[in-house]
């Protein structure tokens, strides 16, 4: 457990470098999730946010620094109790009081129980990291942790030795389960993807 947390702490560390691969990602992200803020749903004026394997935060808080906005909550999901308290203190440093930080399994059901519905939803450095699969099945249940027109801001990786680009089977599966896409950014000079999501059907049928 010891070497597997080290790990991803060192792989945090490229963050570090601007011109990485996630470092681009990062700067993806954050441009989407400040639309995601403008553009999401709200219930009287509030708006919460949820992180899926949120590592240190970098994604959420700065953007939620710059926003200012006492209307925004935010709990972020991480199993990795050094990186939960990298985050944690982070989010203390930037006066974030409306940011809680949970040391849980991002892939347990019981842990969102108190959370949903959110109107964000970030899943990104998780679908690159599960099986198809699993990608699939969580993006099925995205829709019982969203409010109604919630938005969801995934990543996944892409690289040349790929039969195939993962994204597009993940794009093809938001639309089945009722997703309209708002945005995708595939850069031509780096190997990651990043997709912006928005809840557009709950139905389960309609008779024809």
């Amino acid at each position: 457990m010891a070497q597997g947390e080290q790990n991803w702490q060192e792989w945090h560390q490229h963050y570090d470098d601007p011109g990485s691969s996630l470092a681009g990602r990062l700067r993806v992200v954050q441009r989407d999730l400040r639309r995601a803020l403008a553009e999401a749903p709200r219930a009287d004026g509030r708006l919460r946010l949820v992180a899926m394997c949120a590592g240190e935060g970098r994604d959420v808080l700065p953007v939620l620094a710059s926003a200012g906005d006492p209307l925004v909550s935010a709990v972020l999901v991480e199993f990795d109790p050094g990186l939960a308290s990298t985050a944690r203190a982070t989010a203390a440093e930037l006066g974030l009081s409306g940011v809680r930080v949970r040391v849980a399994d991002a892939g347990d059901p019981a842990t969102y129980a108190d959370l949903a519905p959110a109107h964000i939803l970030m899943a990104c450095g998780v679908f690159g990291n599960v099986t198809m699969a699993d990608a699939r099945r969580t993006i099925a249940a995205m829709p019982m942790l969203l409010a109604d027109g919630g938005l969801v801001i995934w990543t996944r990786g892409h690289f040349p030795d790929d039969d195939r680009d993962p994204a597009q089977d993940l794009r093809a599966h938001f639309e089945d389960c009722g997703f309209e896409e708002l945005a995708f950014t595939r850069p031509d000079d780096a190997h990651f993807r990043v997709g912006l999501n928005r809840l557009s059907s709950r139905r389960l049928f309609s008779f024809v």
